[in-house]
């Protein structure tokens, strides 16, 4: 046969595959892999570990604190409150 170029080549696997199958790939929503160095991946994998850690103690004060019954509520020392006594008000 004569060389096809590879995108001859291309067009003519899609049309076999739309001749024998109704299936269809899903699109994609990310771009394709991609390969990286060994210390590009332990950064990454690094990342990730600490970032689930931190998921990971959030969720557990998160549960002690609904099965103590602790609320959560902000605390301001230098708020309203500690500023009533600051108030200066002019005696004339």
């Amino acid at each position: 046969g004569s060389p096809i170029t590879a995108e001859e080549r291309r067009l003519r696997d899609k049309k076999h595959l739309n001749d024998i199958t109704a299936a269809r790939l899903p699109p994609l929503h990310h771009a394709p892999a991609k390969l990286l160095s060994i210390e590009e991946s332990v950064a990454i994998q690094i990342q990730q570990k600490e970032a689930y850690e931190e998921m990971q103690a959030k969720l557990a004060a998160q549960k002690l604190a609904e099965r103590l019954n602790i609320k959560m509520t902000s605390f301001e020392p230098e708020g309203e409150a500690a500023m009533q006594y600051r108030e200066v008000r002019d005696e004339d």
